[in-house]
């Protein structure tokens, strides 16, 4: 397989990576749809439109700043010009500031039920995609591994066998929702923990796997700034966790 994959129709090349993207998306959002269709929702249908609002304006914003932050050096010397600082990203961000957003609009509007528990399958599915496609771009996106010499390590274009993580990454994810199922199946989980597993399982997935990265940490923090953005996710579950009433979580009869 060359990389970045396109797919070619006689002088016209798409990328694979944008075709993923966009299914990613619509695909993610329809099974929303199919679900809240299915699932009663405590949250009318204008709250879920504002707190769509909160959360694509707070993921948008920490998409770019911890993008821009992962690079510090290029700061004042953007490759490319301005355009720079518009467009490199980070899901890690982005969910992060997704979450700040969506608190701030639910506390705005006095919504106190979950609104991320819905979200969850669909979030799944739109990420295994995406990163499908990240995974079709080879070293263009820069999403790529450090290199290896296990016997599953990828040549992208540069000669060089890769850790293929965005493969790492949908296996995680494809593992996270199984066990997620399980978990439901076995327990009676309390208003919004379904989300709060599946970030904190995300980010402290993210956090292992930047290891695996060929990114370089923050001068004198020892850790990329994508990593420090997951410690202090995590550490904000933990203490939501330490907060919560002991009897959060019980077993189904």
């Amino acid at each position: 397989m060359v990389y970045p994959v396109e797919l070619t129709f006689g002088s016209f090349h798409l990328p694979v990576h944008l075709v993923c993207e966009v299914l990613a998306y619509s695909l993610g959002y329809r099974f929303y749809l199919y679900l809240r269709a299915r699932i009663p929702d405590r949250i009318s249908d204008q709250g879920r439109q504002w707190i769509f609002v909160g959360a694509a304006a707070g993921a948008l914003l920490g998409s770019r700043v911890l993008g821009l932050l992962e690079h510090p050096a290029l700061l004042l010397h953007p490759p490319g010009g301005w355009l720079y600082y518009f467009t490199n990203k980070t899901i890690v961000g982005g969910f992060l500031g997704g979450l700040v957003g969506v608190e701030l609009t639910k506390k705005y509007l006095g919504i106190r039920t979950s609104s991320g528990d819905l979200m969850v399958l669909p979030l799944l599915l739109g990420l295994g995609i995406g990163r499908l496609g990240c995974h079709f771009s080879g070293l263009t996106d820069g999403t790529f591994g450090t290199t290896t010499r296990l016997p599953w390590g990828i040549d992208f274009g540069d000669g060089t066998p890769r850790h293929p993580t965005n493969l790492y990454e949908i296996a995680f994810l494809a593992t996270l929702a199984l066990l997620l199922a399980a978990l439901e199946h076995r327990r009676s989980l309390p208003n919004g923990r379904r989300f709060e597993l599946f970030l904190a399982g995300y980010l402290l997935f993210r956090l292992l796997v930047e290891f695996l990265k060929p990114t370089a940490a923050l001068p004198g923090l020892g850790l990329t700034a994508i990593q420090w953005a997951c410690v202090a996710g995590l550490g904000y579950y933990v203490w939501l966790w330490v907060r919560a009433p002991s009897n959060a979580i019980e077993t189904k009869p």
